[in-house]
């Protein structure tokens, strides 16, 4: 199946679930992946329980995966797109496309595949030629350790948090259950 940036912004919100208000969360109040300080910076006055999915769809399109240039690594890689899209609306853009780029620097065999890009979080033009040269070195094969990059990278972040702040435990399991991927 072909997915869409439309099957992805809306496999994030089925995946948030609604309305969320655990104290635990340091997020705060959240619908549809979209926490209260977010919706307000994008305008929205209302109560977090009315948010329209309408309107976290727009900011999951325009802040998750236009801004950060998720759009763009999906024209070369639907599924690394969708891993970082998904990772971003927890943790921000910028930490998944670090990871990106790590995965990257370590991937190109000591820079002889393409020369090593900056690790800033700012997915630019040298990344994007990066990535495509590995996948065209590298190919499917080469896909599927990339995923696996930056699945060993979110599933690190998800247990250094919560070994960092107990309270995250709570959470834990669902991130690695959901958010980590099995290839």
């Amino acid at each position: 199946m072909t997915r869409t940036i439309k099957d992805i912004i809306e496999g994030i919100i089925q995946r948030e679930a609604g309305y969320v208000n655990n104290p635990k969360d340091l997020g705060g109040p959240t619908r549809w992946g979209i926490t209260e300080k977010v919706a307000r910076a994008n305008g929205y006055r209302g109560d977090m329980r009315d948010l329209p999915k309408s309107f976290a769809y727009q900011i999951l399109l325009d802040e998750h995966f236009i801004a950060p240039k998720f759009g763009d690594v999906a024209k070369l890689s639907m599924a690394t797109a969708v891993t970082l899209a998904d990772a971003g609306t927890l943790t921000g853009p910028s930490r998944p496309s670090t990871w990106l780029q790590v995965a990257l620097n370590v991937l190109n065999r000591e820079q002889t595949l393409y020369a090593d890009v900056a690790m800033d979080g700012v997915i630019g033009s040298k990344t994007l030629k990066a990535l495509e040269a590995y996948l065209e070195h590298r190919g499917q094969e080469g896909e599927v350790v990339l995923l696996r990059a930056l699945n060993c990278q979110i599933g690190q972040h998800f247990i250094t948090i919560s070994l960092n702040r107990e309270a995250n435990e709570d959470f834990t399991y669902g991130w690695l259950l959901h958010r980590v991927n099995v290839l």
